[in-house]
């Protein structure tokens, strides 16, 4: 069976190898489907780097477009419970980048008047990524159109007149133009040196031109974004809007609307804040939640002994689960994970613990100011690390990360925060509700994270919807909280500058939230057992919550299938 259609490449009449890009797979063999699914879209990838060119937007259109049209044509009724859902996993992934697409090309037109340039610089980079025959005197008029471009928009972007961009669209801009200037240093790299001819041509446009985007770059950070010279602090995101925030439910295959989801998390805090007023009410402070969360956040350690506490945490942690036969932990799993130390650089977007394989720990540096040094320990105390600590290695992602690569490893194609991370949450609920916490400080910390992850939901869904600005959301983290004012708006920064997708934040405690309702169903239901609750999880790899519910009742889905589940 010939599996998708013939795909050819625009603008490669010159390579001596040239499309089409012919996809073959004999039979029904839906793991084959994905591995090559994978391979291909990894080669055009890295192949067309250029987020919003037009070039790499059609090729990957096509792509998916003849992938989603093959799939079609199989003989779905012939597949059995794990074929039927990796092949919605694939087309799922396949309508999802065609969904990411039309955002890329919609975000292009926004800014488009700004970086006009652009498209003629891509062209320089896509023809050397072919190995055309290339024109020196033909790049130099290219360098010098776009340089005359810069200055005219520079002109106009200084005289203020007219319709000014937004702050996120000139932040866009500002960014995508770094980024052409990292990639316009490795297009003339290449020849520099070896093509005397095109060096004699291209040196002084190339030169000029480089230093024209630097400038260029800060005048729309400055002039267009509004902000001073050097300012590091200030949040600028980019809201996606309703319609790609849609999309990318139906890609998650959650069947809620955002406003639905924003009040699953106003319920949830409410639960987490009637927790803190019982905790606080223990440790003989009233109701008084935040006051219990100031006196935790004092009970931090001293420099240079946060490393002995995460190894005793992850020793207890595991402990635990291994006692009590929740989940197999593999002894190489106990053995092999790592720590590191966070750099202050990166604690300025990452203001807590990140894990996986290795544990990077944010904790004070002699380079932070002693505001700083106080607001990282008082955000990393012994009793909020505790729920950290077993969030990122075991029973949370270093188990996950240890499983993913050794059971159905071709399914992280379809890797999904509501797995990695709903899974980590949901440990936290678990072990809560077994009493791992072992007094009413533990509990403040673990509540600390409940409630922190119930207001990334509201949070980055009203940011993304347009209903709240990156200020607005750390204050409400600050205010909502109780998070140190520095942590929050790392927390934010890490939301909307970074590289996250807009569901990422949302998905801890909605993913955590699915896989309970799971458990209730199977495990509080008497069909299983915990471990072999946790263990088949681990063993289908990361999917969609919904899907890991088909593969743990062995339900054979229909081709037709539309996310319904009402968790």
């Amino acid at each position: 069976m010939i599996f998708g259609a013939a795909l050819t490449a625009p603008g490669l009449a010159q390579r001596a190898v040239r499309g089409p890009y012919a996809l073959k797979i004999e039979g029904l063999d839906m793991q084959a489907h994905v591995e090559l699914y994978r391979a291909d879209e990894r080669s055009l990838q890295l192949f067309y780097p250029l987020a919003f060119s037009s070039t790499r937007i059609s090729v990957l259109r096509e792509f998916y477009e003849a992938w989603r049209t093959g799939l079609e044509k199989m003989d779905f009724s012939k597949l059995e419970v794990q074929g039927r859902i990796d092949w919605l996993l694939l087309r799922n992934r396949a309508v999802g980048a065609l969904a990411s697409l039309d955002l890329d090309e919609r975000r292009w037109k926004e800014m488009e008047a700004l970086v006009a340039f652009a498209p003629g610089i891509w062209r320089l980079e896509e023809s050397r990524q072919r190995v055309d025959e290339v024109s020196g005197r033909d790049a130099a008029g290219v360098l010098l159109n776009s340089l005359k471009q810069v200055a005219e928009l520079s002109v106009w972007l200084n005289k203020g007149e007219g319709k000014k961009p937004s702050a996120t669209i000139a932040m866009r801009a500002s960014r995508l133009i770094e980024d052409m200037e990292l990639r316009l240093k490795l297009w003339y790299g290449f020849y520099q040196g070896y093509d005397p001819l095109f060096e004699w041509w291209v040196k002084d446009p190339f030169e000029k031109f480089s230093r024209s985007l630097k400038d260029y770059s800060v005048l729309l950070r400055e002039k267009g974004a509004g902000l001073k010279k050097d300012d590091k602090d200030t949040i600028i995101g980019d809201p996606v809007g309703r319609t790609a925030i849609e999309a990318q439910l139906r890609q998650e295959m959650i069947a809620y609307s955002p406003e639905e989801l924003i009040g699953i998390a106003d319920r949830e805090f409410a639960w987490c804040e009637v927790e803190m007023k019982k905790a606080a009410a223990e440790m003989g402070l009233g109701a008084d939640w935040k006051a219990a969360l100031e006196k935790v956040k004092g009970l931090h350690m001293e420099p240079g002994k946060q490393p002995a506490m995460i190894v005793r945490l992850a020793a207890e942690a595991i402990e635990y689960v291994t006692k009590k036969d929740l989940v197999t932990v593999p002894q190489l799993a106990r053995d092999s994970w790592r720590m590191e130390m966070m750099t202050p650089e990166r604690q300025r977007v990452n203001p807590f613990f990140t894990g996986g394989e290795i544990i990077s720990v944010s904790f004070p540096t002699d380079r932070m100011t002693h505001v700083e040094k106080m607001m990282s320990m008082r955000g990393n105390n012994e009793h909020f690390s505790r729920a950290t600590v077993h969030h990122e290695l075991i029973p949370g992602h270093y188990l996950q990360r240890f499983s993913m690569v050794r059971q159905r490893p071709y399914r992280m194609l379809f890797s999904t925060p509501f797995w990695m991370e709903g899974w980590a949450l949901w440990w936290e609920m678990l072990l809560w509700e077994l009493g791992f916490p072992r007094s009413a400080e533990d509990k403040v910390g673990m509540l600390f994270w409940r409630m922190h992850r119930c207001a990334r939901i509201v949070f980055s869904l009203r940011f993304h919807l347009g209903l709240m600005k990156a200020q607005e959301c750390v204050d409400y983290l600050v205010d909502r909280v109780g998070h140190e004012r520095e942590n929050a708006a790392g927390e934010v920064r890490r939301s909307f500058e970074g590289s996250y997708p807009p569901l990422y934040q949302a998905a801890y405690m909605l993913g955590g939230l699915q896989i309970r309702s799971l458990h209730r169903d199977l495990v509080k239901g008497g069909k299983m057992t915990n471990r072999k609750f946790h263990d088949t999880i681990l063993e289908g790899n990361t999917m969609p919550i919904e899907m890991v519910r088909a593969s743990l009742t062995g339900t054979m889905l229909e081709r037709d299938f539309v996310a319904s589940w009402r968790f």
